[in-house]
């Protein structure tokens, strides 16, 4: 077997810079560059070999310039969302806070399920300068360092303490991030000698290695399940989270919900899986839902969960859907999603199964009342949110105005982009989505 000959952080940044995801035939490139913030701990290990990289291998692996660590992470995940979690970037640090400034950043990932790679270093695997700047000193635990604070918020997590298990944590790394079940923040910790040791790697490490993801489609038992509980209902009401989006989803969403009259509401992730102006979109659902929305989750009998994890917003804390006896679909990529509210599981990919229950209901539709009920609840709110965006208020606007003001200002392609405070809430409620990609809230 042909071997070459390079230090940690060289094949690091070689194996990083030919690894691809693959969806429907379309293949793009799986970490499209990274942040780093260089100094104690990775400045000699893998900061020098992203410089030889770029010298010797222009475009190899892009690097951007990063000032902060909590922000790499963040950028990351915005990143990672906007290309349907089939590409993302790596983020690079030094030694103790360095690192624990990405532990927010990881946590969000993990907790939106979205794909990020997190690179921090850690302390000499050799002990043989302890204690270095910065380090952890756990009296009963030598086998500690800051980074441990990583494992609780990743969804794969490996410390590379000898050359010959960087092959292995790579390729366990690769496998989480392009599992869309599975995904999350994934974190390689790096000690700062071993970054610079040399060793004899096997050459096929380096070739182009792509990462399939499929559509898997749901059991066809529980899709007709879920297909007699749909024919059977009289108030259906579909909630589209992020999954929907991921899976790229929205058009398949659009079909079955036109051929339906099913109503679709929207979480934050899924904000924007139809546009604001359809007829059969009634806007946020859950504690900063719309009024649209909220009055159809109280009498809903049958609610359609299509890529959301339910969290305690979009559930207003369980209190969202109220009809005695409601009943849930459950449709995600992950079956721990797909069980919850002991509603009838689809377990498979958004996209696959919503067009497997387009052609299960056949030619079925709710009542045309309910078609119009939803719709007129629709435009209803559409101008209230018209008299939010012109409330007159001086000598300083009201925060819907303010809102109101961007939202014309902007085209159908650009994103907003918010994060804390009251903020998220008004926009989840009021700004009119014209594009799946037009939103990107926490």
């Amino acid at each position: 077997m042909s071997k070459t000959r390079l230090t940690v952080g060289q094949a690091l940044v070689r194996f990083l810079a030919v690894q691809y995801s693959e969806r429907d035939g379309v293949e793009h490139r799986l970490i499209e560059g990274c942040f780093g913030i260089f100094g104690h701990g990775n400045l000699a290990g893998v900061a020098e070999a992203l410089l030889e990289s770029e010298l010797s291998r222009p475009g190899e692996l892009r690097y951007y310039q990063a000032r902060n660590e909590q922000a790499m992470v963040h950028t990351a995940c915005g990143f990672a969302r906007m290309r349907n979690r089939l590409s993302t970037l790596a983020c690079l640090s030094s030694v103790g806070p360095g690192a624990t400034n990405m532990v927010t950043g990881a946590a969000t990932a993990t907790v939106n399920r979205i794909p990020v790679l997190l690179l921090p270093s850690d302390v000499f695997a050799t002990r043989a300068s302890d204690p270095v700047l910065q380090q952890l000193e756990q009296f009963d635990g030598r086998d500690l360092s800051v980074n441990d604070a990583f494992r609780p918020v990743s969804r794969f997590f490996d410390r590379v303490q000898r050359p010959e298990q960087l092959q292995d944590a790579l390729l366990g790394a690769m496998r989480v991030l392009t599992d869309p079940a599975a995904t999350g923040a994934v974190t390689i910790c790096l000690p700062e000698d071993v970054q610079t040791e040399a060793y004899d790697w096997p050459e096929e490490l380096f070739r182009r290695r792509t990462w399939h993801v499929p559509r898997p489609a749901a059991d066809p038992a529980a899709l007709a399940r879920a297909g007699e509980i749909l024919r059977s209902a009289k108030r259906p009401l579909l909630v589209a989270g992020g999954g929907l989006i991921y899976s790229e989803a929205t058009e398949a969403l659009r079909h079955l919900v036109e051929a339906t009259g099913i109503p679709v509401a929207e979480t934050q992730a899924g904000k924007g899986s139809l546009t604001y102006d359809h007829p059969q979109s009634v806007g946020a659902i859950g504690a900063t839902g719309t009024t649209a929305a909220n009055a159809l989750a109280r009498t809903a009998d049958v609610v359609i969960g299509v890529g959301t994890r339910w969290s305690d917003f979009t559930t207003a804390s369980r209190t969202a859907f109220a009809a005695d006896g409601v009943r849930f679909i459950n449709c995600n990529i992950a079956s721990y999603d797909a069980a919850k509210h002991a509603g009838a599981s689809l377990v498979g990919d958004a996209r696959a199964v919503l067009e497997q229950l387009d052609e299960a209901l056949g030619g079925w539709s709710v009542d045309p009342s309910y078609r119009a009920e939803a719709t007129a609840r629709a435009e209803e709110w559409d101008r209230t949110v018209e008299r939010a965006y012109s409330l007159g208020h001086l000598p300083l606007p009201a925060q819907s105005e303010v809102i109101g003001a961007v939202n014309s200002m902007s085209a159908p392609r650009d994103v907003v982009v918010c994060a804390a405070g009251s903020m998220p809430g008004d926009l989840h409620k009021l700004w009119r989505t014209r594009d799946p990609k037009g939103y990107h809230v926490e």
